[in-house]
């Protein structure tokens, strides 16, 4: 029976999440003996089959336009068809703004176990225990998942991607019942930048101490040479420094990326349970007693105004760009 991984994709193009989620999930199946298949919903334009190199052997795609755009129930619908036919037992998603609108929906249509936030493959030498992170990611918690059908959520970044190979994946067009959609899409407004902050392996982040709008050049320039997204705390997008999207936090958007730089931000309990997940926090403050600090992984004490520039000029000659 294989275990049976979402592959999410965005305007036919796979999200790095997915990457991670189809990773563990060929890990897991390996613990098992089984196989790893994928699910993959609506247009695709990225090549399907080249999924193949991460240990994938069959793809599932149900090609619909209704599936183009999420609608977590008909979504839902579709998968459990899916789950049924192939006779899967475990079902990976990645805990991300989709895996988190499909999973629990699904958990309750298949009257299985659902582990969300999921940071280590699970432990099967006893049971089926999955270790989550929990509080904020202050804290880890093992849970026992008993029912007959299983469903894991991965933390997007908790899991390396690996190349298997290079096979091809056998792609298999798979006719499910798609009821109407109950969410109509009457315009998309992409957000604006070249990496998204979802996706981002590194994120330069700006709060109050920047003091205006109109400094945000600089953090700007640092995420282009850097290759980052660009991201703040609330009280910048409250007051329209920056467009809601980039907030980060505990009321905002929870990232993970391999390297968090804050700039200008005291710190707050708030802002901490949205990025501490982040595998290195570098923190630019002038106010050494700044509760960052603490959470940081290198700090350094001074003027952001003075810093940045100079750190955008020796990235540059790293880099060798203009």
């Amino acid at each position: 029976m294989p275990v049976l991984i979402f592959i999410d994709q965005s305007e036919g193009h796979i999200k790095k999440a997915s990457l991670e989620a189809i990773s563990y999930g060929v890990a897991v199946a390996k613990q098992s003996g089984d196989t790893a298949e994928g699910i993959i919903l609506g247009k695709v334009t990225d090549d399907i089959t080249a999924l193949g190199k991460y240990g994938l052997l069959k793809i599932h795609h149900i090609d619909n336009e209704a599936l183009n755009h999420l609608d977590a129930q008909v979504f839902t619908h579709v998968i459990a068809q899916v789950v049924e036919v192939v006779k899967a037992k475990l079902v990976i998603f990645s805990n991300n703004v989709d895996g988190k609108s499909i999973a629990p929906r699904l958990s309750v249509t298949l009257k299985a176990g659902l582990v969300s936030g999921a940071v280590a493959l699970p432990d099967i030498s006893n049971g089926f225990v999955v270790k989550k992170s929990v509080f904020s990611g202050k804290a880890f918690a093992n849970i026992a998942i008993n029912s007959d059908i299983k469903i894991i959520a991965l933390n997007p970044n908790s899991y390396e991607v690996a190349v298997a190979g290079d096979a091809k994946a056998e792609v298999l067009l798979f006719n499910a019942q798609v009821a109407a959609a109950k969410v109509k899409v009457t315009n998309v407004n992409k957000v604006k930048g070249d990496v998204p902050l979802s996706e981002a392996d590194i994120v330069v982040s700006g709060g109050r101490g920047l003091k205006g709008p109109e400094n945000w050049g600089m953090i700007e320039e640092l995420a282009r040479v850097l290759g980052a997204a660009t991201a703040c705390s609330r009280p910048v997008a409250d007051a329209h420094w920056r467009p809601h999207h980039e907030h980060v936090g505990q009321t905002g958007l929870a990232i993970a990326p391999n390297l968090y730089i804050a700039i200008g931000i005291s710190g707050a309990i708030q802002h901490l349970a949205g990025v501490n997940r982040s595998k290195t926090i570098v923190v630019i403050n002038k106010d050494p007693e700044a509760p960052f600090f603490k959470a940081a992984d290198y700090g350094i004490v001074g003027d952001a105004f003075e810093i940045v520039p100079k750190i955008i000029e020796e990235v540059k000659k790293v880099k060798g760009v203009a």
